[in-house]
């Protein structure tokens, strides 16, 4: 929601604070998850920060178009240099939450010590994928994002053909085509995703895919098991982690035999642009 409010201009985040200004912030720093998903809508980040998962260099995997935008990567949110980030003469900051509480890749401290409003959008599986994309659009267009922009006019959520291209091949490939969702830990460890908890996951559940749900045990997200718990669920498409510090699952220890592999950002950026190209790779794959 946004709104003038007590400000000149104002946006009540996914915690239920207001955020506000004297004027439509021109300067916007985020997380770099909420900086390509309002790049993809038509607004460029003065500068975009990570998570405590990565370095001092952008994860390509989480880059979008960034780096090819020129856009500065300034290190992991939680090491951000206050004087840099001073330098930069932010007019707000963007970053998500799972809890619906708190920022996750940024200390709020920080951002507020600098006076500079805090905007904190979910990203967890409290919203269904629409809505979270429809949350980045509608922040999107109170920074200003063009009229004419990237999905403008268009309803929330991932493109109708994308959608209907990943119904199709979920049709096409049958109920014996299991897919499985999993980050790499290593040569011992995986980590297999449960479906409800990933927005996205459960939305191509939806549309007919067959994702494989690893059963019970501890953890709300992942289940972390050793690499035979993701041979017994005898996928036949693994979406892979795709992120830097995840390993591949690659070899006939870790999969079936066959297996055909689909890499996954599990921090797609929240636009319409980036969650079609996904469901696009994952119908071709299917297809296959």
């Amino acid at each position: 929601m946004s709104g003038t409010g007590a400000y000149g201009w104002g946006f009540t985040d996914d915690r239920g604070v207001e955020a506000g200004a004297p004027a439509r912030p021109a300067r916007v720093v985020a997380y770099v998850r909420a900086g390509a998903a309002l790049l993809d809508l038509g607004v460029t980040p003065v500068a975009v920060y990570g998570s405590g998962h990565d370095g001092v260099e952008p994860d390509p995997a989480k880059d979008g178009g960034l780096t090819a935008a020129g856009v500065p990567y300034l290190g992991p949110g939680r090491a951000l240099d206050e004087e840099r980030l001073r330098e930069l003469r932010p007019e707000l900051v963007v970053d998500v939450t799972y809890d619906g509480k708190s920022p996750y890749a940024v200390d709020e401290e920080l951002v507020t010590g600098l006076g500079v409003p805090l905007v904190t959008l979910s990203v967890g599986n409290d919203l269904s994928l629409p809505a979270i994309i429809g949350r980045f659009g509608e922040l999107g267009a109170a920074l200003g994002a063009p009229d004419g922009g990237p999905g403008a006019g268009a309803p929330a959520g991932v493109p109708a053909e994308a959608e209907e291209a990943v119904r199709a091949a979920a049709v096409g490939a049958g109920a014996g085509c299991g897919v499985l969702a999993l980050s790499g830990g290593g040569a011992e460890q995986v980590y297999l995703a449960r479906p409800g908890a990933w927005p996205e996951l459960a939305c191509l559940a939806e549309l007919g895919v067959r994702l494989l749900d690893p059963g019970p045990g501890p953890g709300a997200n992942w289940l972390t098991t050793g690499w035979e718990g993701a041979l017994d669920l005898a996928p036949a498409l693994v979406l892979y982690d795709s992120r830097a510090h995840a390993s591949r699952p690659e070899g006939p220890e870790r999969l079936p035999a066959g297996a055909r592999l689909v890499p996954w950002n599990p921090e797609i950026p929240p636009s319409p642009a980036a969650y079609a190209r996904f469901f696009h790779a994952l119908a071709e794959a299917l297809g296959d």
